[in-house]
């Protein structure tokens, strides 16, 4: 039976909120944002979320005709190609030879690849926790980047969604769809509960890159 006490999308974004800060809050982050990291830092950033969107856009293209995921998939939020320009801006045309996944990243990956295979809500929860991110959140940290090392679009293309005139209203319908998905309450549940693993998994990767600085600079 199918709960009709508050909208799901509302369900999802109350119970997840604290999980949402703590991301948000790791130290890594927490430090590019407020100007004690370096342009080195968000490379390994960019670099780290080009294994991580190479999975979930594959996925997408996989589950394009799921009529459960379909809705949620369209090339308006594609990000691959705006990354790999970044990077080949960032680091050079080698790029690709000079960038690994860290432990947390391909842990991150072969979920994705694991749910996407089995499961469309799984699909959509770790969708919905990186595109919706980047529609709220990335902005500020396009902003802050440009701001500190002088970034135009080139470096910072992954937060550029061109084809959204309007993100509000995109969310908003985003979230109108994931309200219409029909889900009865133990999938909700299933659902919320993956999102809150996409959510630990950004946060381990956070505690990654600063580990990976600290080893670097030993």
């Amino acid at each position: 039976m199918v709960s009709n006490v508050i909208p799901f999308s509302q369900a999802l974004r109350e119970r997840t909120w604290t999980s949402h800060s703590e991301s948000e809050g790791a130290n890594f982050m927490g430090d590019l944002m407020s100007g004690k990291g370096t342009r080195d830092d968000y490379i390994a950033l960019v670099a780290q979320h080009f294994f991580i969107y190479e999975a979930i856009e594959a996925a997408a293209d996989r589950m394009k005709n799921d009529p459960v995921a379909a809705p949620f998939i369209t090339s308006k939020l594609t990000r691959l190609p705006a990354i790999e320009e970044d990077l080949r801006f960032l680091i050079g045309e080698d790029w690709r030879e000079q960038i690994t996944p860290l432990p947390t990243t391909a842990r991150y990956v072969a979920r994705i690849n694991e749910v996407a295979a089995t499961w469309n809500g799984g699909f959509v929860a770790h969708h919905y926790t990186r595109y919706l991110g980047d529609l709220s959140g990335g902005q500020i940290i396009r902003t802050l980047m440009q701001r500190q090392f002088g970034f135009e679009t080139n470096g910072v293309g992954f937060y550029l969604f061109g084809d959204i005139a309007k993100p509000k209203e995109f969310k908003e319908t985003y979230r109108a769809q994931l309200d219409a998905t029909g889900w009865d309450d133990a999938e909700r549940d299933r659902v919320i509960d993956e999102v809150l693993v996409a959510y630990r998994f950004n946060t381990e990767l956070f505690v990654d890159l600063a580990n990976a600085k600290a080893t670097a600079a030993a």
